[in-house]
């Protein structure tokens, strides 16, 4: 499913003129390192990232349980932080080290 949601992720990145630099979870969240153009809120490219994700999931995997009468895939929340003086390198390294779920 990892897979999935990154082509669902890389498609709504075209879209939105930004990059998905690199992407890993847990069984419960997922890690994104994005480049965006500083024109493009936040708000607006998560809320985007999470709609073409869960209808992508939601058509490929039938069998995924609905947490909700919505078809929502995923929370509303979601925690987004500059990455400051860090290097490019040093952030892939902190997603990629991340538990790939199954």
């Amino acid at each position: 499913m990892i897979e999935q949601l990154r082509e669902a992720f890389e498609s709504a990145c075209e879209k939105l003129e930004c990059n998905l630099l690199e992407m890993d979870g847990e069984e419960d969240h997922v890690h994104l390192l994005m480049a965006y153009p500083p024109k493009l809120a936040i708000s607006v490219m998560v809320n985007n990232l999470k709609s073409v994700s869960s209808r992508r999931i939601r058509r490929l995997n039938t069998h995924v349980p609905r947490q909700s009468k919505s078809a929502a895939l995923w929370s509303r929340s979601y925690f987004a932080c500059s990455a400051g003086g860090a290097t490019i390198e040093t952030l892939k390294e902190y997603v990629q080290s991340q538990a790939t779920p199954d």
